[in-house]
Order: structure tokens, then C-alpha cells, then sequence
């Protein structure tokens, strides 16, 4: 990385606050230590008095602690942990807006914070008042603010309302006018918190459309958000802080797994493996050994990371086509076979596995695991064994480029006995992530072959079953026409 792409560099970070139990702690911790140390100034001077440190009235909270990291020019780049964690202190830190206690932080550019919507609106105001009011305090001249105003308007779409006091305006159309000024200031860096967590799904698209232009720019932008999903789509990095630790920097899905593991219930199941069953070491989940892909089918894991628990670690990936022939390249409705096996350490009681598949923008297009389906599983073995999974996906989606990533956890033998009575909510609350193999491997789909003929099966990016019903109404006579009038008559 040259310094030259970097627009945030952040070194051993820290911010202290003092807790006080009492506002008059708060005065003695004002006070007396410096009368103190004025007494014992001057006890030194007569030569009767030992110099004693002052005392404490306040403990000590570090909402960051020997934070690093850094943001190239052009990136997307998450932030994520649970409240408290430290976000916030972060933001605001970089935002100028709150001082470190040490370390350093070094932001080029204008930044766009959109860490309170509005907050520079005055409700009595109208909002086309608010827009100039607003832009002048993000540091615009009034040229650069009438030069965007159309667009700033048309993209915040209120109508009318643009000239009414915002006091009167409701929270969605408040956010909407906010983000637009925020959104046309032409930052070179964006910061997020959550912000686009509000709007209806239109205005949403809207905004990310728009964030989308301003990375394109060269723009940075630092997204926090508590939804995974979304920092593994948007983000290439990502900082995990946790009780103000930065625990993990990365790429953003290997950081989303440790957000996951980081804070899952740390009990662990211990169920019995079922005896008298079938199967065998030699036959998990009801494998046969004879299924097993060819050692060329296999990919190189030496240089996957790995997200565990230590329960479990993944030894082996392969992606075949249907004949079991080593595959990466695949054309529309093709089956695609993927296996994967794990060791484990220790029993886990009833395994999941699954995976998920991402398009070249990091869009999930397809997730699903052993819960979802409608096959038996029976408990795991003990120190050394093995849980394999054989996946069958019809590849039933756009043309493109697409990566994989597989995973393993758990749930107890209660649990998996009445998974059909249980929500998908009660389902979350239990389950158990033991390993995660982030960016597994890769595969590309090409157009469907029909009759030696390229042929595109759908537009867009999944192929969605259902019925398209046509109908063809021809057009009325004269006569036909001429009788229907006068009858209106």
C-alpha cells in the first residue's frame, strides 16, 4: 500500500474517559490534588515534608485502546462491533469533533459525516433555508452550494415541502434532505453510522447508487453497521473493536466470521454420537467413500485463512461438475457439486453445514445449509473424526464470475429433534459456529447451450421460478364498435 493512496492512517489510538461515582468527586479530583501538590511544594522547601502522589477519585474506562489501521483512497472500508465496542469514540475521533488521549490520526481531505442527519438544521428554517445553512457549516462557499442545489432537491425528492419549515417535516423526509446535502458535498471521504438504516428501499438504493459514484470519484468511504451481510457486500476491510481491543483487520467476510464467533454463547454442546445407526467414519452423513472427488479436484488450502473455534478445522474442498469430473467452469442450470469435510478436536453434537455463493460485486446470491434441508443428520464423532458434506446446486443464475465460501456449526441433539417447531430467530439464538473458510474458491458460469446455440436463460441475477401467461386481444370491428355505441345510447 503507498502512502499516496492512503487518506486515513491511524496509529496506537487510544481514548481514556474518567468515571466519577459523584459530581463531588469530580470536584475533589479538581481540587485537591492541586492543593496538594502546592502543600507539598512547599513542605519541600522548608525541609519538612515527603513529596506523596496525589489520589484518585475516578476509575479509568478506555473506549479505545492501541488502535491501527489504515484507508486507501477508493475503498470501502467497515467497522463493526457491538455497542460499546468503541465505534462511535472512533468515528468521532476522525470526524475532528473529539480529541484522542494518545496516538495518532492522520485524515486528508473533506470529510462528510453522516453520524447525526441534520444535525445542523434549524427547524425553523425551511429546507431549502436548511440546504444553504447546512452546506456552509460542511465548509461550502454560497457558489458551490446554488451550483449543486438542483441536484441536492431533486435527489432528497420532498416536492413541495422544500420550502415549508422542516418542523413540520416527517422523520423519513428530514433524513432525506440531510443525506442529500451531506451526499453532494464532494468529500473525499465518506463516513457512515448506520445512517442507511432509514428510508423506504427506493431511497435506500438511491443512497448506495450515490456512494457508489463517490468510491468511483476516488471517495473513501467507512461504513459501520451491525449488519453483516451488508459489510461483507460493500467492504473490502474491515476493523473489528471490542470493548475498545481491535480484535481482527481484514477482509471484510473473514471479519464478519470473527464478529460471529466473537460474541456467540461460549458454552459448548456435548451430546453423545448415536450408536447403532448405519453409518460409519467411513460413511458421515451417509457418504460412501466411492463418492469422494478425485485428489485433483481439491483445492489448495495451505493459504486459506480459517475462522475457528478451535473445535474443528477444514481439511479438504473440492467443486466438481455432475459426472464428479473437477469443474470451475459451468454454464447456466449446470449441477455443481461441492464437498467439503472437516476434522473436528472434540464431539460438537449435530453438525450444519452449507455454504454461500457471492457474484463479483459481493452480492449473496445463494446460501443454504443441512437446517434448511430435509436430510437426516446424525451426531458427530469425538476427537479426530470427520464431518463431510457432499452439495448439489443447480447453477441456476446470471452469467459471471462467482467465489464460495464454506462453513461448519452446530446445534444440540434437542434442538435438531424439533428443528421443525423451532423459528428461524430460536433457531440463531442456538446454533454454534465452529469453522468458517472465507474466499474457499471460485467458479464461472457461462450462457446455457441449447442445441449447440448460446442461449440466455433470465436476466438479472437468479433465475426465479414461475409462469408467464400472454394473451392476445384482437382488435374490435367497426360493426362490433358501432353496436357497443349504440347501445350506450
Amino acid at each position: 500500500m503507498s502512502s499516496e493512496e492512503i487518506v486515513i492512517d491511524v496509529r496506537n489510538l487510544s481514548k481514556r474517559y474518567e468515571i466519577y461515582n459523584t459530581p463531588r468527586d469530580r470536584l475533589k479530583q479538581l481540587v485537591l490534588p492541586r492543593l496538594r501538590q502546592t502543600v507539598n511544594r512547599a513542605g519541600v522547601a522548608l525541609g519538612i515534608s515527603k513529596h506523596r502522589a496525589p489520589p484518585s477519585y475516578f476509575r479509568e474506562f478506555w473506549a479505545l485502546n492501541d488502535v491501527s489501521f489504515q484507508v486507501r483512497r477508493g475503498e470501502t472500508f467497515g467497522i463493526i462491533g457491538r455497542n460499546g465496542s468503541g465505534k462511535s469514540t472512533l468515528l468521532q475521533i476522525l470526524a475532528g469533533t473529539l480529541a484522542q488521549t494518545s496516538g495518532e490520526v492522520s485524515v486528508k481531505g473533506r470529510i462528510a459525516a453522516l453520524l447525526e442527519l441534520g444535525s445542523g438544521f434549524d427547524p425553523e428554517f425551511s429546507g431549502r433555508e436548511n440546504v444553504f445553512l447546512n452546506g456552509r457549516i460542511l465548509g461550502l462557499t454560497q457558489k458551490e452550494i446554488e451550483a449543486r442545489y438542483d441536484q441536492i432537491v431533486e435527489f432528497a425528492d420532498i416536492g413541495e415541502f422544500i420550502d415549508q419549515p422542516v418542523k413540520t417535516y416527517s422523520s423519513g423526509m428530514f433524513v432525506r434532505l440531510a443525506f442529500a446535502v451531506q451526499a453532494h458535498i464532494d468529500a473525499s471521504i465518506v463516513i457512515i453510522d448506520e445512517a442507511l438504516a432509514v428510508g423506504d428501499v427506493f431511497f435506500r438504493q438511491k443512497c448506495y447508487s450515490r456512494l457508489e459514484q463517490l468510491r468511483d470519484s476516488g471517495a473513501a468511504i467507512l461504513l459501520v453497521s451491525h449488519s453483516m451481510p451488508e459489510i461483507e457486500q460493500y467492504c473490502e476491510r474491515a476493523i473489528l473493536l471490542d470493548h475498545g481491543a481491535q480484535r481482527f483487520m481484514g477482509s471484510s467476510s473473514e471479519a464478519a466470521k470473527h464478529y460471529y464467533l466473537l460474541h456467540q454463547p461460549q458454552a459448548r454442546v456435548v451430546s453423545n454420537p448415536v450408536t447403532g445407526s448405519t453409518t460409519s467414519k467411513a460413511s458421515v452423513h451417509g457418504i460412501p467413500s466411492t463418492e469422494r472427488p478425485p485428489p485433483e479436484a481439491f483445492i489448495d488450502l495451505s493459504n486459506k485463512s480459517q475462522v475457528s473455534n478451535g473445535q474443528a478445522r477444514c481439511v479438504g474442498v473440492a467443486l466438481c461438475n455432475e459426472a464428479g469430473q473437477p469443474c470451475n467452469s459451468f454454464r447456466q442450470g449446470d449441477l455443481a457439486v461441492f464437498y467439503y469435510e472437516f476434522e473436528l478436536t472434540e464431539n460438537i453434537g449435530i453438525p450444519i453445514c452449507g455454504l454461500t455463493i457471492a457474484n463479483d460485486k459481493g452480492v449473496i446470491v445463494h446460501g443454504k445449509n443441512s437446517w434448511q434441508s430435509e436430510e437426516n443428520v446424525f451426531s458427530s464423532y469425538g476427537n479426530g473424526s470427520r464431518v463431510i458434506c457432499r452439495q448439489e446446486i443447480a447453477l441456476e443464475i446470471g452469467p459471471g464470475e462467482y467465489t464460495f465460501q464454506v462453513g461448519l456449526a452446530y446445534v444440540s441433539e434437542d434442538c435438531w429433534s424439533n428443528r421443525k417447531r423451532i423459528s428461524y430467530e430460536e433457531k440463531v439464538s442456538q446454533v454454534m459456529r465452529v469453522c468458517h473458510v472465507p474466499h474457499t474458491g471460485f467458479f464461472s458460469v457461462g450462457l446455457s447451450l441449447r442445441d449447440g446455440i448460446n442461449f440466455l436463460t433470465h436476466h438479472g441475477v437468479a433465475d426465479l421460478r414461475g409462469k408467464i401467461t400472454i394473451s392476445t386481444v384482437p382488435k374490435p370491428s367497426d360493426e362490433i364498435v358501432r353496436n357497443q355505441n349504440e347501445n350506450l345510447v
